[in-house]
């Protein structure tokens, strides 16, 4: 039998990417090599339920998908993740031509279920309830040399009214700190310099063994580790969050100067009605914190605007909490029903007019402060990561992209005689800003050469431009 190739798409957010790693794992585990499209033999769409119009995204996709199963004898398609644990029978009564559908809790039966759709002739449904085997666990297929998505908890145990995630992926269950601690540790001796910890909420890690700390102890074991260089993490929760955090955040180097911490309106009447569990005193009360503590961290966030019974008052509060918070990047959304979520039910839903003209006026302020806060980076030298080797053909105008310590988007110089690699770190100054990057035209100030870089160098020698390890899947100790 020849061999089989698959292509994974992922939808939504960076746990399903997480997730989606451990997909192409398994199928490679299993014998199957990636394609570059959807021109494979197995196509897997990995779902999220949380962004606008996914529904849409998907049956579109699929649609699309049916005529080259046409074209294609044996080609199978696969539907898991978010979606597929909401509707599950209800994708196979739109697209009967997939094969197989998987929820959130069952990643691992993907290649078992392929097989068996494919013996027996018909569609295979698998939908488990509660989470058997935790994802990082599995085999994993990395997009990245030098950086690596690392699970601490799944789930959630919160009660948003927008949001369908504790519905879909259940209850918070944490990870052991020992085995989250073992994954980072293999990581880095691969060749990984920098991991994010992943969860729903991450600094309510330790709920489920008691340990309201956890979450910033977590942090500094993360400090021991050599060659470390850089850990971030994604998302915490206002509700949950603590000094120790942002002291851990402070006194641990490899941890960087950047927190993500979702607002989502800055009206506490629409915050109540949300149940987000914190009023925006006590959200600006963080941030004052972190930024006396952390003077050089940058805050992100999310925000969404024409939430159900949103007046006109509560979104000039969102404006004006704005220009109070000096966000270095907010996420604007604007706000679309979630069938089987409060929200959906409400009364006084806003037009889609409405909440379009607010999204636009929204979007002006977040560009406006953004661009206030990067020309505040003007003629600081900063530390790079190199994440993109994707230069313009002149030689003597090359650019290469990084993310700063602070999570800034940094594009910079470099000659063509200089030896710069994916993974690498380099310091250089900015000499220019504007509302989504950086600049620097001046030359490189410092390169620090890493294992990744030498990794995606000896790749590049072998004729792997993503370099050796992307392609071998990695088993990660439990």
């Amino acid at each position: 039998m020849a061999t089989r190739t698959y292509f994974v798409r992922t939808f939504g957010c960076q746990m399903n990417a997480h997730d989606s790693q451990r997909l192409s794992g398994m199928l490679e585990q299993a014998g199957y090599i990636e394609a570059d499209s959807e021109d494979a033999d197995v196509v897997v769409y990995n779902t999220c339920a949380v962004r606008e119009n996914a529904d849409n995204k998907l049956y579109g996709n699929l649609g699309m998908l049916v005529r080259k199963r046409e074209k294609r004898p044996g080609m199978q398609i696969a539907v898991g993740g978010c979606l597929a644990q909401k509707d599950r029978h209800e994708i196979l009564r739109r697209a009967p031509w997939v094969d197989v559908v998987f929820g959130t809790h069952n990643f691992g039966s993907l290649p078992v279920l392929l097989e068996r759709a494919r013996v027996n002739n018909e569609a295979q449904i698998e939908i488990l309830e509660a989470l058997e085997v935790f994802p990082s666990t599995l085999p994993t297929k990395r997009d990245s040399i030098h950086s690596a998505l690392v699970a601490i908890s799944v789930g959630c145990n919160n009660a948003c009214t927008f949001c369908i995630v504790p519905t879909l992926r259940g209850k918070e269950k944490d990870r052991k700190a020992g085995d989250i601690l073992d994954e980072i540790n293999s990581l880095v001796a691969e060749g990984v310099s920098e991991v994010m910890l992943l969860g729903q909420n991450v600094n309510s890690y330790g709920v489920e063994f008691g340990d309201k700390l956890a979450f910033g102890k977590l942090l500094r074991a993360c400090g021991e580790i050599t060659d470390l260089e850089r850990v971030r993490f994604i998302s915490p929760h206002p509700k949950d969050f603590t000094d120790d955090v942002i002291e851990a955040m402070a006194e641990t180097p490899n941890v960087m100067p950047h927190l993500h911490i979702p607002l989502q309106s800055g009206s506490d009447k629409i915050l109540a009605s949300m149940k987000r569990s914190y009023r925006t005193s006590k959200y600006l009360g963080i941030l004052e914190r972190v930024r006396e503590i952390i003077p050089a961290a940058s805050i992100t966030t999310d925000i969404i605007v024409g939430f159900p019974g949103e007046t006109e008052e509560d979104f000039q509060d969102t404006i004006n909490l704005v220009k109070q918070a000096r966000f270095a990047t907010a996420f604007t959304y604007q706000y679309s029903k979630r069938p089987g979520t409060p929200a959906a039910a409400m009364d006084d839903q806003i037009s889609p007019e409405i909440i379009s003209e607010r999204y636009d006026r929204l979007t002006a302020v977040v560009n406006q402060v953004m661009l206030e806060e990067n020309e505040k980076q003007v003629g600081k030298i900063v530390e790079v990561l190199v994440t993109n080797h994707e230069g313009k053909k002149d030689e003597a105008n090359s650019k290469l992209s990084g993310r700063a310590r602070d999570n800034r988007l940094v594009h910079f110089n470099f000659e063509s005689k200089q030896l710069i690699r994916p993974g690498d770190l380099v310091e250089v100054e900015i000499t220019y800003a504007a509302p989504f990057f950086l600049l620097s035209d001046k030359p490189i100030l410092k390169i620090k050469k890493t294992k990744a870089g030498d990794i995606y160098e000896q790749g590049k020698a072998v004729g792997n431009s993503n370099g050796v390890l992307l392609g071998i899947p990695t088993l990660v100790r439990s």
